[in-house]
Formats: C-alpha cells, sequence, structure tokens
C-alpha cells in the first residue's frame, strides 16, 4: 500500500503548483492596477493646475491699449480743468458778494453822521464861516460816498417803490398824485443795487 501512495505525491505537489500560479498572476495585475491608479493621481494635480491656468487667462481682463488709456487721461483732465474753473468763478462771485455786504455795512455806519450834517445845515445861524465850514463837511462827504459808489435814492415827488422807499406816513391830497412821494423824513442810499438804507417818506393818496 505504501508504494501505491508514492506515485500519487507528485501529482498532488504539481496541483498546489498550478493552483498557486494563479495567485500570483493576480498579485502583478493587482500591483499593475496600483501603479496606474498612482500615475493617475500624480497627474491630477498637473490637470488641475492646467485648467486654473486656463481659467485665469480666460477671466483676466484684456489689457487697454495706449490710445484708450491716452483717451481716458485726456478726459480725466478736461473734466477736472472744467471742475477747477467752475470752483474759481464761485469762489470770485462769494468773494464779490462777501465784499459788497462788509463794504454797505461799513458805510451804513456812517449815515448818522450824514444825518447830523444835514440837521446843522438846516439850522439857521448867524456865522457865516460855521455855516461854510459845515457846508464843506457835507461836500466832502458826499464826495466820498460817490467814489465808493453810493448815491442817493431818489424820493420826494417820485412814485413809491416799496423796493427803495418805506411809508410811515399817509395823507390825502387831491393836488398830488396817486402813491406820490411828498415828503422825505430819511434820506435813503444803496450801493449799485443794493440798498443800503430805504428812504423814509410820507406818500399821498
Amino acid at each position: 500500500m505504501s508504494k501505491d501512495k508514492k506515485p500519487g505525491a507528485p501529482e498532488q505537489q504539481d496541483e498546489i503548483k498550478e493552483e498557486a500560479a494563479p495567485q500570483e498572476s493576480e498579485k502583478e495585475i493587482n500591483s499593475e492596477e496600483i501603479n496606474s491608479q498612482d500615475l493617475e493621481k500624480e497627474k491630477q494635480p498637473e490637470k488641475k493646475e492646467a485648467e486654473g491656468a486656463k481659467k485665469e487667462k480666460s477671466e483676466k481682463p484684456e489689457k487697454p491699449s495706449a490710445a484708450d488709456e491716452l483717451a481716458a487721461l485726456n478726459d480725466k483732465y478736461l473734466r477736472l480743468c472744467a471742475e477747477y474753473d467752475n470752483f474759481r468763478k464761485r469762489s470770485q462771485r462769494e468773494r464779490d458778494s462777501l465784499y459788497a455786504d462788509i463794504k454797505a455795512d461799513t458805510l451804513k455806519k456812517f449815515l448818522p453822521v450824514y444825518d447830523n450834517l444835514v440837521r446843522a445845515l438846516d439850522q439857521p445861524t448867524a456865522d457865516e464861516a460855521y455855516r461854510r465850514g459845515v457846508e464843506m463837511i457835507m461836500a466832502q462827504f458826499n464826495s466820498t460816498m460817490e467814489k465808493l459808489g453810493v448815491s442817493e435814492i431818489e424820493s420826494l415827488g417820485k412814485k413809491f417803490d416799496p423796493s427803495l422807499h418805506n411809508a410811515v406816513m399817509h395823507v390825502e391830497d387831491a393836488e398830488k398824485g396817486e402813491n406820490e412821494i411828498v415828503e422825505v423824513f430819511q434820506k435813503g442810499f444803496r450801493m449799485g443795487d443794493k440798498v443800503i438804507r430805504f428812504a423814509m417818506v410820507k406818500v399821498a393818496n
């Protein structure tokens, strides 16, 4: 019986070898698949970088030409010049207006002196030298006011104008016209179109 078993032993070993062989081939196949997967993983970052570069190129705006940049700068320069010119004119108007207001306010403070000179001339006096001196002061005052652009508002015999006159009395007089100024209590003055002081008057009808 022992002799019959020996011859069968080599056959069993061959079968074992044949069964082991497919496992080795499967290992080789698996190793190839792993290597291919590794290569694909290594290539993926490169693909992503390439795609990102393409996107950046596509998203990046085109650089304007030199002519476009020059036109834009020229337009900006013209706008800046126009804004500065408007600012300069506006500032000049504001300065002129401020100067006129200050000038008118200053001259208004001298008008009480004028009123006193008028009262002095209205008073009768036997001293001719005194009267002549007051008249010379009044003439100098009027000359100075004229040089500063101040003029007297015409009132007596004129038609009442609310933009120039201040009516403090009213009288009925058939010999006078409607809204005619018949008496001036205090003279008015203006500088150009600006009224420094309204004339205080009596109006008829």
